[in-house]
């Protein structure tokens, strides 16, 4: 199984099975189409079975896309492929905006306070609320229409390896179900560490709100400004280092690796580790000044 450069002409199972591998490589490396927005919602979730759940859920979406754009690209209505990395970058702007969007309605739309203990402040509050179910399938499909290495594949020479149109399909849903199964234990994975921060349960949402609120919504400018830069610049979005790394998402460093970072490890993890230490903080205080 040639992960790297599959070729035209494969057997059938060996093209189902090459789709289903591929995506779970692309579930397990960082992507930008799937890290940021799976931590969110899994975060914001705040347990084990509501993170695998927003996993899931995000995951499935992602799947009927990648289903969908499978049979298109057998059908030769591929036309975005002439237009290259373009496409990434309008995805990032859609993306972007609709995280932006998401942080705003966790904000419940009046109070912005998603910086540090201001987060924390308003959540404990009552000024957020918890993200809807609905809103990571709406990330899933958007987010599945971008276009990298995995996308080349998979409708370039997968799709086409079919034997028919009622079968052009198979390639795509695979490679979102080996995402699926990946991204799903992910967010099950989010939520757990979510909900073991030892702290009482009406803290533990507070920090996951905070956290989550917080990613989504610089998670999203970032994705705004690299859309912005991609479409505006493109020669300087796409300046990559290689890593000699032979795995798809991890041979060069570029945009999409700076996204992953920038998103859940500079704004979400960080969040969550200060949110993390404030509540611990005030449950301290708090149990210092209770009454004996």
């Amino acid at each position: 199984m040639n992960l790297w450069d599959p070729h035209a002409g494969l057997a059938l199972g060996a093209v189902l099975l090459t789709s289903f591998v591929l995506g779970m490589v692309h579930g397990v490396t960082p992507d930008e189409h799937t890290w940021p927005i799976t931590f969110s919602y899994a975060i914001g979730s705040y347990s084990t079975r509501k993170g695998l759940t927003a996993g899931l859920i995000f995951s499935l979406a992602f799947t009927l896309q990648r289903a969908l754009a499978s049979e298109l690209a057998y059908l030769g209505l591929d036309r975005w492929f002439t237009v290259g990395p373009r496409v990434d970058y309008a995805v990032y702007l859609v993306v972007g905006a609709v995280m932006v969007l998401a942080g705003w309605h966790i904000a419940r739309g009046r109070h912005w306070h998603l910086f540090g203990s201001h987060a924390l402040s308003a959540a404990r509050r009552g000024e957020m609320q918890d993200p809807r179910p609905w809103m990571p399938a709406v990330h899933g499909f958007i987010a599945g229409w971008g276009f990298g290495a995995f996308a080349v594949i998979i409708y370039t020479v997968l799709a086409p390896s079919m034997s028919g149109a009622a079968t052009a399909w198979l390639p795509g849903a695979l490679f979102g179900l080996g995402t699926t199964a990946v991204q799903a234990g992910a967010g099950g994975l989010f939520g757990w560490a979510a909900g073991r921060m030892h702290l009482p349960e009406r803290a533990v949402r507070q920090v996951a709100l905070a956290t989550a609120g917080q990613t989504l919504t610089w998670g999203g400018v970032c994705f705004v400004g690299g859309g912005l830069l991609g479409l505006l610049l493109p020669g300087v979005a796409g300046l990559t280092l290689a890593t000699h790394v032979h795995v798809h998402n991890l041979a060069h460093v570029g945009l999409p690796m700076v996204l992953v970072m920038a998103s859940v490890m500079g704004i979400g993890v960080t969040t969550l580790v200060r949110a993390t230490r404030a509540a611990l903080r005030q449950n301290r205080v708090a149990a210092s000044t209770a009454p004996a």
